[in-house]
C-alpha cells in the first residue's frame, strides 16, 4: 500500500479499474476526513451526524465509480461535490418524510449560546447582514426579535432561495451550491442577490 502514496488520485482510480481492489480502502481512508468535515457543516441542516457520515461515504463510493478524468477537473473536486450532494439529498429526503419543507425555518441558536435578553445577532443574521453590508455590532437584537426576523426572512424566500441560503450557511460557495442543486452559476448568484435584497428590506422595515 505504500506505493499508493506516490500515486495521484487519477492514477489510483485507473489502478482500481484495472482490478486492484485494495485501492478502494486507500481512497476511503484518504478521504474520510473530508466526509467528516462535510457532515459537520451539513449538521446544521437538521440531520444526524452519523447518518450524514454514512451518506457521505455513499457519495464517495459514487465518486470513485463515476469519475471521468476526461470530463471532471480533478477527483478531489468531484469527490467533494458527490459527498456534498449525497448528504444534501439525504437531508431533503429526511425532511420530506417528516412532512416539512427543507428548513422552512432553521433554529438560529444552539442551546445556551445566547442568554435570554442578551443583545447580538444570531449566526444566521451575522452571515446575512455581513453579505448585505450591515454590521451586526451596529444592531442590538434580542433573542425574541431575532427569531421573529428569521421567520420573516424565511417566509419571504422562494423554495430555491431557501435551499441556496441553507447551503450558503454551511460555508459553500455559490458555484458549489449551483452544482449541488443542479443549477447554473448565474441563477444561483441571482438567488443570492434576491436573498440579500429581501433581507435588506425586512431589516429596514423591522
Amino acid at each position: 500500500m505504500l506505493t499508493y502514496d506516490r500515486m495521484t488520485d487519477e492514477e489510483l482510480i485507473l489502478q482500481l479499474r484495472d482490478g486492484d481492489g485494495k485501492v478502494i480502502d486507500f481512497i476511503i481512508e484518504k478521504y474520510k476526513e473530508l466526509v467528516r468535515k462535510k457532515a459537520g457543516s451539513m449538521f446544521i441542516l437538521g440531520a444526524d451526524r452519523e447518518d450524514l457520515i454514512q451518506e457521505g461515504m455513499i457519495g464517495l463510493f459514487k465518486a470513485v465509480r463515476d469519475f471521468d478524468a476526461g470530463r471532471d477537473a480533478s477527483f478531489s473536486t468531484f469527490a467533494d461535490l458527490c459527498v456534498s450532494r449525497q448528504m444534501y439529498k439525504a437531508v431533503e429526503a429526511g425532511n420530506r418524510k417528516k412532512h416539512a419543507p427543507l428548513n422552512s425555518y432553521i433554529s438560529i441558536y444552539e442551546e445556551g449560546d445566547v442568554p435570554d435578553g442578551a443583545g447580538g445577532a444570531s449566526p444566521i443574521l451575522e452571515m446575512i447582514l455581513s453579505e448585505t453590508g450591515r454590521s451586526p455590532e451596529d444592531m442590538l437584537i434580542d433573542r425574541e426579535q431575532t427569531e421573529y426576523l428569521e421567520r420573516k426572512i424565511y417566509e419571504s424566500l422562494s423554495d430555491l432561495e431557501r435551499k441556496v441560503l441553507n447551503l450558503r450557511l454551511t460555508g459553500l460557495e455559490y458555484t458549489d451550491i449551483a452544482r449541488i442543486l443542479g443549477r447554473d452559476a448565474k441563477s444561483t448568484d441571482n438567488a443570492l442577490s434576491r436573498i440579500k435584497s429581501k433581507v435588506r428590506k425586512i431589516m429596514e422595515n423591522r
